[in-house]
């Protein structure tokens, strides 16, 4: 069986994105992640770090530092990509709350399955809980949000980056 001390994931993946997916694998495995992605946009960067992620490696400088990324975070440091550091210094000298920071990780998923066009019971169905529950999360994810309509759910998740148009 192996033991990985680090994983790395995508950012833009099916069912689950990869900061939603890293910040459960660390939930549940304790083991840290490292998002390789194109996406250099702050909301992505600052919801990566808020979730757990402990790595973020632009796509394209993965040859020069992919593997600096994986030694670091091993050691349980973290690691940026140049040019990312600016994001995250900015977002620390003007700490504003982010309301996706509200929702539980299974609130965020379910939100990203439905920004996706899913129905409740389509969402209910892929990750594997009763439509009750389904409702339930989308009701609280509502309220939470002070969002009341799917389309504004959508508008929201694009904005936040759970998912891309």
């Amino acid at each position: 069986m192996l033991h990985p001390q680090v994983v790395v994931l995508d950012l833009s993946m099916p069912i689950m994105n990869g900061i939603e997916a890293g910040a459960q694998i660390r939930q549940e495995l304790g083991i840290p992640g490292i998002l390789l992605t194109m996406h250099a946009e702050e909301h992505y960067v600052l919801r990566a770090f808020a979730s757990g992620i402990a790595g973020y490696v632009l796509k394209s400088k993965a040859a020069s530092d992919l593997v600096q990324a994986v030694e670091e975070v091993a050691r349980g440091n973290v690691y940026l990509s140049p040019g990312i550091s600016g994001t995250v210094v900015r977002q620390m000298l003007n700490k504003d709350a982010n309301r996706v920071e509200l929702l539980t990780l299974r609130e965020r998923q379910v939100l990203q399955l439905i920004a996706e066009g899913n129905s409740t019971k389509q969402v209910s169905t892929q990750i594997g809980i009763s439509v009750r529950t389904g409702e339930s999360h989308r009701s609280r994810i509502m309220e939470k949000l002070d969002i009341h309509e799917t389309a504004g759910l959508v508008r929201y998740a694009v904005r936040q980056g759970l998912i891309q148009p």
